[in-house]
């Protein structure tokens, strides 16, 4: 989607058209009720709520939503269509079929059925993002880990390890995390322009992740366990029509997605197209809805419609730190790094999107680098760096929210899910393995990125 990336300059002379400390305060106090949830409102409703008190304050104006609709709109649409897809196929017993077949294949031996689910994991997040690995990925391994009769500890090295590479391989398309379709939509990137960059350094980390998993869990894990006590792989699918229908829907989406974004057309579109030929079948449109399976209506109302509340909302409230020139401070220090060559500058705002997403989430913080990097372009920043900061801030607002539990909407969701599941991380444990385990693969893809950068251009 082409953004009219001029709406959003901000020039040094109008840095104060709104108070600083206001846009700050309403930021702050929208972050605390996402996080809080007080009396159980939504994350949708509490950051509505944040986009109200900024348009009453004065921190943005009425012109900004459509500025932020502009921005949005294809990241979400794709982004509610890719839930919806993920759930069907939940609910058809495609990632439980794909699971117990893996867990069979590996014969009994972890040290090949850990690599296989870390894979499985990488593959879930590039093509139903991250969120379907987290939210969807999770209680199905969680389940065959109790049919195996593991041991907390070991459930518990599994689990970590699924949820950090659900975040960690959600890189290589457009259409693999939320903040991916936010940034390319903003920089007007191709589906297939974005992927040249971007599945190489996929690869790369999703390889630095298996290796500081294995190397911090491997103790943990078990030497074997008793594969046959799980079930036939086809004996867990529950809608046979839907089954036979992922693998040519999702290999035409991937298809169509490469080829109709160079014409302009949105992914989300294609996406939802998708979505609704999976819901067709679902609903047996062809058997005049005779013999229906799933329960259609249940994944609709499952779908996370609440995030399109937030994306409106949060959004709103950050565009009104780019007005108070929040982001022109940032900018200047990003044309600082843009000096020391590709390597440091995309190291510098790699890590600055990373902190920046473990402070305040990283669905806003990658709106915030993105406008801080595109002003910074007005200093005649050097095309490959200013490249490289582009991809820098997706990578780190990927990976940063392994951080802290606060990170991603997902990581929040992912830990309820665990909690259902008799499963619980503290937060301080989930920082300390975060911390841990991200810095050295954050740094490895970030320098990956910047060399690769340097390769292709």
């Amino acid at each position: 989607m082409k953004i009219q990336v001029e709406q959003l300059t901000l020039s040094q002379q109008n840095t104060q058209d709104t108070d600083y400390v206001g846009a700050v305060v309403v930021f702050l106090c929208t972050i605390t009720l996402v996080v809080w949830q007080p009396g159980g409102m939504g994350i949708g409703w509490s950051a509505l709520g944040g986009a109200a008190l900024a348009l009453f304050t004065g921190v943005t104006v009425p012109k900004n939503i459509v500025t932020i609709f502009s921005i949005i709109w294809d990241a979400t649409l794709t982004f509610v269509s890719l839930i919806v897809i993920s759930l069907l196929l939940d609910e058809c017993g495609f990632f439980h079929w794909t699971a117990i077949l893996l867990a069979k294949a590996a014969r009994g031996k972890v040290v090949i059925l850990f690599p296989l689910l870390i894979l499985l994991g990488a593959l879930v997040s590039a093509f139903f993002a991250n969120d379907g690995t987290a939210l969807i990925l999770t209680p199905i391994v969680l389940k065959i880990l109790n049919s195996l009769n593991m041991e907390y500890s070991e459930r518990r090295a599994f689990i970590m390890s699924v949820g950090f590479i659900a975040d960690t391989s959600s890189l290589p398309l457009m259409i693999s995390n939320l903040v991916n379709i936010v940034s390319a939509s903003y920089f007007s990137l191709s589906f297939g322009s974005y992927a040249k960059v971007m599945i190489f350094v996929d690869i790369i980390s999703v390889l630095a992740s298996l290796i500081a998993l294995w190397i911090y869990f491997f103790r943990d894990l078990p030497k074997s366990y008793d594969a046959t006590v799980l079930p036939s792989p086809m004996a867990v699918v529950v809608d046979k029509v839907v089954f036979y229908l992922v693998f040519p829907v999702l290999f035409l989406l991937l298809i169509a997605d490469f080829v109709t974004t160079l014409y302009g057309v949105p992914v989300g579109a294609i996406t939802a197209f998708g979505a609704v030929i999976l819901l067709l079948a679902a609903l047996r449109v062809y058997n005049r809805f005779q013999g229906r399976v799933i329960p259609v209506l249940k994944v609709l109302r499952n779908a996370p419609w609440h995030v399109v509340l937030f994306s409106i909302g949060m959004y709103l409230v950050v565009y009104g730190l780019r007005n108070a020139g929040v982001t022109y401070q940032i900018s200047r220090f990003l044309t600082i790094l843009s000096s020391h060559g590709i390597i440091v500058s995309s190291l510098g705002t790699g890590f600055l999107s990373a902190v920046v997403s473990a402070i305040m989430n990283n669905l806003p913080s990658v709106l915030i680098v993105a406008i801080s990097i595109h002003q910074s372009n007005q200093a005649n920043v050097h095309p490959t760096s200013y490249l490289g900061m582009i991809y820098a801030n997706v990578v780190g607002c990927d990976l940063g929210p392994k951080f802290t539990p606060i990170g991603s909407l997902a990581t929040l969701l992912w830990l309820h899910v665990l909690a259902q599941n008799d499963l619980y991380i503290s937060w301080w444990d989930y920082c300390r393995v975060g911390f841990i385990l991200t810095v050295p693969v954050l740094t490895v893809t970030l320098v990956a990125l910047g060399g690769w950068l340097l390769v292709i251009k």
